[in-house]
């Protein structure tokens, strides 16, 4: 199996792929993934023609470092096919992931990875297209384990907690929130689909905060998710991109303390011993491999 590409994911922000001035926006934005949606955010009518708007973006905007992706419309529906086949098409040397949404099964993963097989060779394109997985339906949570295998193109789950209570009967107000559950009422699903993707050594991802403008709620549910192992969480307004960006990164306390250990425990290594202690902290392998999450972090972010 070859190596994933790794793809900083920390605040994955939603633009309408209709709007061409919120597409210029997004390229210039702070987030560090873009996703232009053929989606819930484009009307029926204008779902085609976005197409178009969206690839024009992608092969003619600056996006910098970001992860460039595009949300589809889901195999059940009439647009999937064309979606696929004309955003490849037109801008696919310039696309990094396809976002599928509303998978039940593996089944609906692999129409989208053999579609993609076809157009790469057909295109002759240098690069594989990465996908990217919203987890917004019952029987999708069911199968989480299965659809984190299915392709080797998957990078990451991503939790549709709006979709996702609609589909369970979920007794919300807004999407994100928790109403009055005593406790994180998505504690469940964001623990099971981080544990599928880790084990499919893939990224986790937490969906969207209905109300932007609350910060502290947001901020909340970015901490919940990343203390489950979540690398990120949805942005659905540029407010909401620095509060993420924040608390997916370690800080350079974080990170200089995790250079400290790490350097400790070779030399500790190098004399034959197992373990090594500092500042009052015992450091073995298995704190080892904590230290090393957060200076893979580090690496992957520039800090």
């Amino acid at each position: 199996m070859s190596e994933k590409p790794k793809r900083a994911r920390r605040s994955q922000l939603s633009v309408p792929g209709s709007n061409e001035k919120m597409l210029q926006k997004a390229a210039a934005s702070a987030a560090d993934h873009v996703f232009c949606d053929l989606e819930d955010a484009v009307a029926p009518s204008a779902k085609v023609e976005a197409r178009s708007k969206i690839s024009w973006a992608l092969n003619n905007l600056d996006w910098g470092r970001k992860t460039r992706c595009v949300r589809i419309n889901d195999v059940t529906t009439e647009w999937c096919h064309g979606d696929i086949i004309e955003i490849v098409e037109t801008a696919g040397a310039n696309l990094d992931t396809i976002m599928l949404t509303k998978p039940y099964s593996a089944a609906d993963v692999i129409f989208l990875d053999r579609m993609l097989n076809q157009l790469e060779k057909k295109l002759k394109l240098e690069r594989k297209i990465g996908i990217e997985v919203l987890i917004e339906e019952v029987q999708a949570l069911q199968n989480v384990e299965a659809i984190a295998t299915c392709s080797e193109r998957m990078e990451c789950l991503i939790f549709g907690m709006g979709d996702y209570s609609g589909s369970q009967g979920i007794d919300i107000v807004n999407i994100g929130g928790t109403a009055d559950y005593p406790g994180d009422i998505f504690h469940f699903a964001r623990f099971r689909i981080t544990m599928a993707a880790r084990a499919a050594k893939i990224d986790a991802v937490d969906g969207p905060f209905g109300d932007f403008k609350d910060e502290a709620g947001f901020r909340q549910e970015a901490r919940r998710a990343r203390s489950l192992g979540m690398v990120g969480k949805w942005a659905i307004h540029p407010a909401q991109i620095a509060p993420a960006l924040e608390i997916f990164s370690p800080t350079p306390d974080a990170v200089a303390k995790a250079r400290n250990m790490a350097a400790a425990y070779r030399e500790a290594e190098a004399k034959g011993l197992g373990a090594v202690q500092i500042d009052g902290v015992m450091i073995d392998v298995a704190v080892l491999r904590l230290v090393k999450n957060t200076l893979d972090q580090a690496d992957l972010y520039g800090l």
